[in-house]
C-alpha cells in the first residue's frame, strides 16, 4: 500500500523561544518546561519519554518510557536491567531522551550518559508501587519470548505467593540516571523557522547556542 503524506502539515504558532529569556542552566529550562505540559490539558501523560539505544546488534532502537524524577543530577526512570533496554544500556552508556509535548509544540531533546541509581533508592521507589507493579516485576522476564498465557498464569501464582507478603524488589530491577552532556530545547514556529536552543556542558559550565532550524 502506497500513501502519499505530503499535505500532512500543520503551522507551529503557539510560542516562541529566544536564548536571552531561557534560564541559565537546562535543568531550570526543563523544569519550567514541564510544569507548563503539566498544566496543559491536552498533555496526558507529560513524563512519556523517547529512550535511544545502542543495542547488542549494533542497532539503534527507541522506545517510550516513563521518567519517574528529575534534579540536577539528572534524570531517573526505572526498567528490568536484563531487559534488552538494560543490557543496551549497560553495554552502550551512552543514551538519548526526547521529550514531545504537541499540545505546546515542543520537544526536549537530550543527550547523556547512564548509571545505576543507588539501590537504597530503587528499594524506596519500589516499595512505593501498588502490588500488581511490583508483581509486575516478578512476573516479567522482560524481552523473552513468551506468551499472554503464561505471563496470567504467574501473575495468578504469585498473588497468591504474595497474597499477605511484602515483596522485596528483585536485584534484576531498579533506576538508571542519565546525566546530560547537552540538552535542546526545541519551539514549534510558522514557516518551519523553528527556535532551537542548545545547552552543551563544557569544562566552564553550561553554554548557550541558538541552532538553525
Amino acid at each position: 500500500m502506497n500513501r502519499d503524506l505530503h499535505n500532512l502539515r500543520d503551522s507551529y504558532q503557539k510560542d516562541q523561544l529566544f536564548i536571552e529569556n531561557t534560564a541559565d542552566t537546562p535543568f531550570e529550562q526543563f523544569s519550567i518546561w514541564f510544569e507548563e505540559a503539566e498544566e496543559e490539558k491536552s498533555i496526558k501523560e507529560p513524563n512519556a519519554m523517547t529512550l535511544a539505544t545502542l543495542g547488542e546488534d549494533n542497532f539503534p532502537k527507541a522506545r517510550i518510557v516513563l521518567l519517574k524524577a528529575f534534579s540536577k543530577e539528572g534524570f531517573i526512570f526505572y526498567t528490568n536491567y536484563k531487559s534488552e533496554k538494560g543490557r543496551s544500556i549497560l553495554l552502550h552508556p551512552q543514551v538519548g531522551l526526547s521529550f514531545f509535548w504537541p499540545g505546546l509544540e515542543r520537544q526536549v531533546v537530550i543527550k547523556g550518559t547512564v548509571t545505576k541509581l543507588e539501590e537504597s533508592l530503587s528499594d524506596a521507589y519500589f516499595k512505593s508501587r501498588p502490588k500488581d507493579s511490583q508483581l509486575g516485576a516478578l512476573v516479567s522476564n522482560q524481552s523473552s519470548v513468551t506468551t499472554r498465557q503464561v505471563l496470567e498464569e504467574n501473575m495468578l501464582d504469585l498473588r497468591e505467593k504474595f497474597k499477605d507478603k511484602e515483596i522485596a524488589r528483585p536485584e534484576h530491577w531498579g533506576g538508571f540516571v542519565v546525566r546530560p552532556v547537552s540538552m535542546e530545547f526545541w519551539q514549534g514556529r510558522p514557516s518551519r523557522l523553528h527556535d532551537r536552543i542548545l545547552y552543551t556542558l563544557e569544562k566552564s559550565g553550561w553554554v548557550k547556542n541558538r541552532l538553525a532550524p
